[in-house]
Parts: C-alpha cells; structure tokens; sequence
C-alpha cells in the first residue's frame, strides 16, 4: 500500500533519525538454538539488525518490508561489514506477498500483525525450523482506540493458531515501550530434522 510505504519512507528518511542496528531480543534468542540449514527470513524489517546478525552467522538472511528507504539502509549498513552477499531485500506490501512453503529455518517478525502472514509464515518453516514472532495484543486498543483492531492480537494468539506440528518453546506477554502490551512467542517445527 502506497500510504504505507511512504509513511514509514518519511519516518527513515527523517532529519535526525538513526538506526540503532541492533538484533531484536527475540531473534537473538531464535539464533542461539540449533537450527537447520536453511535462510532466515525477517518479515516488517525495517532496517533490522535482526537480519544482520542472521546472515553475520553465515545464514542467508532475506529482509523484506514495504520500505525502500528502509532496506536502503539496511543495506548501506550491510555492505562495510562483508555480509551483503549473506543478505536479500524484499520490498513488498506484506499484506500480499507471502513467503514460499517449506523454504527457511527461522522466520522472525517483530512489531506488525497480520493473521494471513502468519499462517503463510509458519508453512515457511522447514521440519525443525523456528518461528519467532512479537506482535501488540488488544490490550494495547484500551489505550489506542484509534489502532485497527486487526493489527493486534486476540487472546491466546499467536500461539492457538499454530499447527500440531509446533512445539511452543516460549510464550509470554510483555509491556511494549508505549500503551499496551506485546506478546513474544518462539516455536518450533516438529518433524524429521528434530
């Protein structure tokens, strides 16, 4: 969506912004346990130290988000520290594009919701592959009524929409920096790699 994409342009080109680069908590955790062969895949990026830790492992990091202005920093970044052969940018409207089935070790999204992205990015992972996903729950409408409800998490989610092949490793709910709150949860594909 054009408004999107020009939305979160404005906020990385601003005069004074600067991103910090750093690796999102809950995809430093998803690194550090074993993995199978295969990309990890950083959806809503942004210019994600998430993906540069990734491929900074050797992995083959994709980072996709509606932003250019994003993904120009990621990789202007990127490039000095030898990992933009590790590292693919997508610029796509989340809302449409969907990864392909059975193709990454990791997925990683932190910070947007969409239940069809969701469940595109869990047939994404791979037998033993990862999920990490962090996302506002509707505990953050009562202070934002203004936000789309469908842009948050109802109760027990995301968690209930996951499939008898995940095994939810860890779950839990956290203040986000402004009103309301997140929900973090790391699970893993069962099947023949475990």
């Amino acid at each position: 969506m054009r408004e999107d994409r020009d939305r979160w342009n404005t906020k990385y080109l601003a005069a004074g912004y600067t991103a910090s680069f750093l690796a999102h908590p809950l995809a430093q955790r998803a690194l550090a346990l074993p993995l199978p062969p295969g990309p990890a895949l950083d959806l809503a990026s942004g210019p994600s130290g998430s993906a540069l830790l990734a491929a900074a492992t050797g992995r083959r990091s994709v980072a996709v988000d509606i932003s250019d202005a994003a993904l120009s920093l990621l990789s202007r970044h990127a490039r000095p520290r030898v990992l933009a052969g590790q590292l693919a940018l997508v610029q796509a409207d989340l809302e449409s594009w969907r990864p392909r089935p059975a193709t990454c070790a990791l997925v990683i999204c932190t910070g947007f919701w969409d239940a069809g992205l969701f469940a595109a990015a869990v047939s994404a992972v791979v037998p033993g592959g990862v999920l990490a996903w962090e996302a506002l729950t509707a505990e953050a409408l009562r202070q934002r009524p203004d936000l789309p409800a469908r842009w948050c998490l109802r109760a027990g989610e995301p968690a209930s929409l996951l499939p008898g092949s995940f095994q939810v490793l860890e779950e839990e709910d956290l203040p986000a920096r402004g009103p309301g709150t997140k929900r973090r949860l790391l699970a893993r594909r069962q099947g023949e790699q475990d």
